[in-house]
């Protein structure tokens, strides 16, 4: 049982991050609330001091990012295991993590591109239908669609000053998840130069962007399944760990200070870094050919 106190001490470190990060987070919940109550007027609220401290966690938590909890954990396993090694690791994983993070903005930011695109194909086919110049539909639709900011200054002024609104979609169309702004190009030149129904054209262009959409959320629901496979089976080391530790075996002894331990934390964290990097490439295979 001599982990037992190294332990408690690092769950304990563990417990106080918590609560105090789910601390400040009801203040400032609370704080919001009592504001929209007072119409935006000035209140007092909590000692001086907590608020300083809450504001200055709050600011501490948005300047970092989600990766840095690896660090944490590291530094959170040195305190019962008596090395340093957890430290390295933790620090190891903060440029996977934040390039995880970046990975997972990113495709947020594509789809979010991809329903602003088909939003914008739809508004602008109701406001031509109502009677409205393409030109100044276009300016109307772009303003009412949000998701699109980076590609609006470009297209509104083509659209506003006679420019080439086709060369500019295009332009637009080369941010990730605006691909569909190239069909809108199409629709549009089509229109102008050959007098073509716009409004026709673009319905038919949003239902296809749509029905590609629901086909990415379909395979993307289909593969949550191995994601989350992956996902428990990587987390079944830490779990053996805890266990062993609860019933006195002082793993992180046994792989921290022996040759043997050594051996096997570096097999097995290696051989956990293939396996998350294959499923990986598995699912990233499967959306790409989807």
């Amino acid at each position: 049982m001599t982990g037992v106190p190294e332990m408690s001490t690092g769950a304990a470190v563990v417990c106080m991050g918590a609560a105090v990060w789910l601390l400040g987070e009801r203040e400032e919940a609370a704080r919001r609330a009592r504001l929209l109550l007072a119409d935006g007027g000035a209140v007092a609220h909590g000692p001086p001091g907590w608020r300083r401290l809450t504001g200055r966690l709050r600011r501490v938590r948005g300047r970092l990012g989600a990766e840095w909890w690896s660090a944490v954990a590291g530094l959170v396993l040195a305190v019962p295991g008596a090395s340093v090694l957890p430290v390295v690791l933790g620090a190891a994983g903060v440029p996977l993590m934040r390039r995880a993070r970046l990975a997972g903005g990113a495709r947020r930011d594509r789809e979010q591109r991809a329903d602003a695109v088909i939003a914008l194909c739809g508004t602008l086919a109701g406001e031509v239908r109502a009677g409205r110049q393409p030109g100044e539909a276009l300016l109307r639709a772009a303003r009412d669609c949000g998701g699109l900011a980076d590609a609006q200054v470009t297209v509104l002024a083509a659209a506003r000053f006679g420019g080439d609104v086709p060369d500019a979609l295009a332009t637009a169309a080369r941010q990730p998840g605006a691909e569909g702004l190239l069909g809108l190009a199409a629709c549009w030149r089509v229109a102008v130069d050959q007098g073509a129904g716009l409004a026709a054209g673009l319905d038919r262009l949003a239902a296809a962007l749509r029905a590609e959409r629901d086909q990415r959320s379909d395979l993307r629901a289909q593969l949550a399944g191995a994601r989350a496979t992956a996902v428990m089976l990587a987390g079944l080391p830490a779990l053996g760990l805890a266990i062993g530790t609860a019933l006195g075996a002082d793993p992180l002894h046994v792989l921290l200070h022996t040759g043997a331990g050594l051996g096997c934390l570096a097999t097995g964290g290696v051989l956990e870094g293939l396996g998350l990097w294959w499923v990986g490439r598995i699912v990233r295979s499967a959306e790409g050919v989807a």
